[in-house]
């Protein structure tokens, strides 16, 4: 899609011609994926072993092969992964009712027509409905999700995520994950690996957990309490000195995010199955020759260090922050607290300078600024875009 804005300054006319791909990697439908210091987001590459590593890799499998669960074309007549629902103001929300009532948040939830449910619509599996609300910023999810008939639904459990906060679940809360944690979040999606990099850990499973989570983690499912089975929550990555060479683009794509994000341990499932978007783009021969990975490829993180507050997700890493723009004597600033730093000249407010300060010195930001303040659209990239959403937000 192409949008042509005419921008008056002034006497100046600036034309901004802007070419949009059909989808964008690194965010979803312009929704950034909670902030970029969440835990989530944040890479583990440099963080020391767990103690427990051996332990924990030997009792899911050290020969185990890794799994993608996710591809292009079904199985068993069913598409491959667990899809989503983007959702918006348009679309009514649904009363739910939960099994897990005391552990669930009441919702109503944007339940879209026709939704796309993890499995299909007459499946009896988990039956995830995950959606994504963009006007709201909001993530909500279901698992085992039924029609009742009568317009409203049925679910095992549900849960309801703020993208742009921090907030886990209450401490021993479950949600659409047995791990109490979000699953859009850790899902790999044919549109990021498209870009080039997947900027966040990877959601994956294990037949046998231990009775305890970890942070981030909220809630387990295991009555198990042998120390050598590990919590849910517990992060995983691939060992640095693991060849990627000689791998599929996909997979490299793939095995670059399980060495710098790694994954985390969210249900009870397949041996090192890993979680993804169904898409008929996928190569499914690429994808698959991730299967060459055995669990002894991996070792247990210790990412202790990055807990700030139990319950929060915000990680102890520091982002850098705006510096001034040329010409000008203070940072820019943050005026809704979104993130998003789109008070250029720093005069405590979005206006049209903002715009043109923007457009003016697009360069210098790229190669001076902090990415996550200026891209606005949440896509991974500073560009003429997030220009015109300033424009159209101011």
């Amino acid at each position: 899609m192409t949008i042509r804005n005419l921008i008056h300054y002034s006497g100046i006319l600036l034309i901004l011609i802007l070419a949009f791909p059909q989808a964008q990697a690194m965010a979803i439908s312009g929704v950034q994926i909670f902030p970029q210091d969440h835990v989530w987001n944040v890479p583990i590459n440099t963080l020391p072993v767990d103690a427990r590593s051996a332990d924990y890799v030997s009792s899911i499998g050290t020969t185990s092969h890794l799994h993608p669960d996710f591809g292009a074309g079904t199985w068993e007549g069913a598409p491959i992964g667990i899809p989503y629902n983007i959702v918006n103001n348009s679309v009514s929300k649904k009363t739910v009712t939960f099994d897990y009532d005391d552990e669930s948040d009441p919702g109503p939830y944007p339940v879209p027509a026709n939704p796309l449910i993890e499995g299909g619509a007459d499946s009896d599996g988990d039956r995830h409905i995950l959606m994504l609300h963009t006007d709201e910023k909001k993530l909500y999810e279901l698992y085992y999700a039924w029609p009742a008939g009568d317009g409203t639904w049925t679910a095992g459990s549900g849960a309801i995520y703020d993208l742009k906060k921090y907030d886990l679940r209450p401490a021993g809360w479950t949600s659409a994950d047995a791990a109490g944690l979000a699953m859009l979040p850790g899902l790999v999606r044919y549109d990021e690996v498209a870009a080039g990099e997947i900027t966040h850990a990877i959601r994956f499973t294990a037949q046998k957990t231990r009775k305890a989570y970890i942070w981030p983690a909220r809630h387990y499912a295991s009555s198990i309490t042998d120390l050598r089975y590990p919590p849910m929550g517990q992060r995983f990555r691939l060992k640095a000195s693991f060849d990627t060479s000689g791998y599929g683009p996909q997979s490299q794509v793939v095995l670059d995010a399980l060495k710098k994000y790694g994954m985390i341990l969210s249900d009870n499932g397949g041996n090192w199955f890993i979680s993804g978007v169904p898409d008929e783009r996928w190569d499914n021969d690429d994808i698959n020759d991730l299967k060459q990975l055995k669990g002894s490829d991996f070792e247990a993180v210790d990412e202790s260090s990055l807990m700030i507050n139990p319950d929060s997700g915000k990680a102890n890493i520091v982002l850098p922050g705006p510096i001034a723009l040329p010409g000008q004597s203070s940072a820019p600033t943050d005026p809704d607290k979104d993130g998003k730093f789109e008070d250029l000249n720093a005069n405590g407010r979005k206006d049209f300078a903002d715009v043109v300060l923007f457009f003016e010195h697009l360069d210098w930001i790229v190669a001076h600024e902090p990415l996550a303040a200026f891209d606005y659209n949440g896509n991974g990239r500073v560009e003429f875009a997030d220009i015109v959403m300033l424009y159209d937000e101011r």
